[in-house]
């Protein structure tokens, strides 16, 4: 009888500790953020590839940027939308009245009125 273990003869953690013997592991640099809050994050890129020139801090999540000196400045987050103001950013009010007056014609017409 199986103890219900998809993967036997395996734990978390089993890999060997040190890389393999046949192969190097690829190219890496350090690049350093910074943020406003005065956090800063290390961030390791292949080699060969450009940084962003900003990276969310892993802190306190506001964008960080290359320069120590000159960090940006806070992320503005925007305020919380009902389902009401997303449909009328998409919708005039002419657009609304005619879907209502096309909505209660279907309920009237159902009734029998």
């Amino acid at each position: 009888m199986s103890s219900g273990s998809a993967i036997r003869g395996s734990r978390i953690g089993s890999s060997p500790m040190r890389p393999d013997e046949r192969s190097e592991p690829a190219p890496r640099r350090e690049v350093t953020y910074f943020c406003a809050a005065d956090h800063e994050l290390v961030v390791r890129f292949a080699a060969d590839v450009e940084p962003p020139d900003t990276w969310d801090c892993t802190r306190c999540g506001q964008p960080a940027g290359l320069d120590r000196a000159n960090p940006p400045g806070k992320s503005r987050t925007e305020p919380y939308k009902s389902h009401l103001a997303y449909v009328k950013e998409r919708r005039s009010d002419a657009d609304g009245e005619a879907i209502l007056a096309e909505a209660l014609a279907k309920v009237r017409r159902r009734r029998g009125e």
